[in-house]
């Protein structure tokens, strides 16, 4: 979160290669969810409207603040998010995928996958970055420690790419890292 995994997917895409972002599934496809919304309506009633809308901040005070919040919205959303994941490779099996997934490491999910690549950032930047997007520090902070430290990232990750840079700096990263994952057949995933 703000270290800069949507701008490299974007670059990713720019690539050639189909995104699948993870945080607009959630945000478009389940928050929207009739079903969704009555289970986060009983456990968090603030949290939706009198227009049966789920109000993003206000569940995320809630899960962002109380690990017992955050672990059950995550045990519903989750198994959803992976159904949809399914879908998505299932409706083009051949093609070359890039999946937005915040929290992957956290969740034991990279066994889904190729490999892995994580866009770091110095928690500076990162606080920074989370700042300008109008989040209040406390919160901004709250978030970054639901997170494995960058450290423990880096190791698990199969690339790293830096992005305490400028934007063509990064693009040059990722333009390098297609090249090199193309050239190897890496990037194909497996059935």
């Amino acid at each position: 979160m703000g270290g800069g995994k949507s701008t490299a997917a974007r670059l990713f895409v720019e690539e050639g290669f189909r995104l699948l972002d993870t945080d607009r599934i959630v945000r478009e496809e389940l928050l929207t969810a009739p079903n969704v919304i009555t289970h986060i309506a009983a456990r968090f009633p603030t949290a939706v409207s009198a227009q049966n809308e789920v109000q993003r901040p206000i569940l995320a005070g809630f899960v962002f603040s109380n690990e017992d919040h955050r672990l059950w919205l995550e045990g519903l959303l989750h198994p959803l998010i992976y159904v949809k994941w399914r879908e998505a490779f299932a409706s083009a099996p051949q093609a070359d995928w890039v999946v937005e997934a915040p929290l992957l490491f956290e969740q034991n999910l990279e066994n889904w996958f190729d490999f892995t690549v994580c866009v770091a950032t110095s928690s500076t930047i990162q606080l920074v970055r989370l700042l300008e997007r109008g989040i209040p520090q406390s919160l901004a902070e709250q978030r970054i420690s639901t997170q494995l430290p960058l450290i423990q990232k880096t190791e698990k990750a199969d690339f790293v790419l830096s992005n305490d840079g400028s934007l063509e700096a990064l693009q040059l990263q990722v333009k390098h890292l297609a090249k090199r994952l193309r050239r190897t057949g890496l990037y194909t995933l497996q059935k």
